[in-house]
């Protein structure tokens, strides 16, 4: 399906899901840390991998990144990336630290990060299989640290064939020391996912 391609309602209905699922995730994370989170409102579309590249900053980009495979009525794979900035700073809100106290992740600092992004990633497809009444799996997460470009191809070649067109949520969130962690979700779905879940929405391809 290509993102130029959809329909006001099927946009609308995107746009509904990430608010939805980004809200959950949040909820969850505030609970975690026991502290209030706030975000900004999601933007979601679909963009072609090469784009997704770009957004989140090139090839060479140094990020943090938690992926879980999604098995189910609607399988791929959903993706959780920090830049690095972002990384360091989602420790030190998950550690309870002053902003700015972390420079490099450690064996703690990672299994952090990778707990956070399971809670994170686990409410927010919780939250689609809740609306569609599509029955979608998660399983164990893993935790990257590296170039961007390192990360999505060994998660792509794990992957296998998904579409070339990835849905991006981008978000911010931001904790009570005002410390902004801007992250992006990317669920990229084998072929015929997408198509199912709008059809679960009431929606088909094209629908006005």
């Amino acid at each position: 399906m290509n993102y130029r391609t959809l329909s006001p309602a099927e946009l609308d209905a995107l746009q509904e899901i990430s608010n939805i699922g980004v809200g959950n995730a949040v909820t969850s994370l505030a609970q975690l840390i026991n502290q209030r989170v706030e975000m900004s409102v999601p933007r979601a579309c679909f963009l072609p991998f090469e784009e997704v590249i770009a957004l989140v900053g090139g090839y060479e980009e140094l990020v943090g990144c938690v992926s879980l495979r999604v098995l189910g009525d609607a399988p791929g794979m959903v993706l959780f990336i920090f830049s690095e900035e972002s990384t360091y700073r989602l420790v030190d809100m998950l550690m309870g630290l002053p902003p700015g106290s972390t420079a490099a992740l450690d064996q703690m600092a990672e299994s952090a990060v990778k707990e956070v992004g399971n809670v994170l990633t686990g409410s927010f497809i919780s939250a689609i299989g809740m609306m569609t009444g599509l029955k979608m799996i998660t399983t164990v997460p893993l935790f990257a640290f590296d170039m961007l470009g390192a990360v999505l191809t060994s998660l792509m070649v794990a992957a296998g064939r998904v579409e070339d067109q990835v849905l991006v949520i981008e978000t911010g969130m931001f904790n009570h020391n005002d410390a902004q962690i801007k992250g992006h979700f990317f669920l990229l779905t084998e072929p015929g996912a997408i198509d199912r879940l709008m059809a679960a929405l009431g929606l088909g391809a094209g629908q006005a």
